[in-house]
This record gives structure tokens, C-alpha cells and sequence, in this order.
């Protein structure tokens, strides 16, 4: 497994775009991302770097593995 650290919000975004998720809109400083067929929505906060247990969550919700998510960094 590959290490989550100094991953910024735009990346973090980026990655779940490749994915199939596509933005919705921003209410303060989150970035919120939707899928078709996902009851869930992603908000992501635009901070520099994210906390290791907000990405990981981000990535829980989302359906992916952690490998899954670095591989589309």
C-alpha cells in the first residue's frame, strides 16, 4: 500500500475526476464531486495538504482502495 501523505485538495480532486466523478459545485472551500449511480457525494476540502484520515475517507466513500486511488495521481 502507498503512502497518503502531502496530497493537496486540487490533486486529490483531479484523481477522483479520472475516476468518473465530476464536480457539482463549491460551497465555501469544499469542492463537492458526484457520480452517476453513487448515492454519495464527495466533499472535498481545497486545502494545501489533506489530513491522512479526511483522504482516506474520501476514498472509503468513494468505493476505491488506496492503491487504486494513488495509481490515478
Amino acid at each position: 500500500m502507498g503512502r497518503l501523505g502531502n496530497i493537496s485538495g486540487r490533486e486529490a480532486a483531479k484523481a477522483f475526476e479520472k475516476a468518473g466523478w465530476q464536480p457539482l459545485g463549491q460551497v465555501g472551500s469544499h469542492l463537492v464531486l458526484v457520480k452517476a449511480g453513487v448515492r454519495v457525494n464527495l466533499s472535498i476540502p481545497q486545502h494545501r495538504e489533506l489530513s491522512v484520515g479526511t483522504l482516506r475517507a474520501l476514498i472509503r466513500s468513494s468505493g476505491m482502495t488506496v492503491d487504486e486511488f494513488l495509481a490515478l495521481l
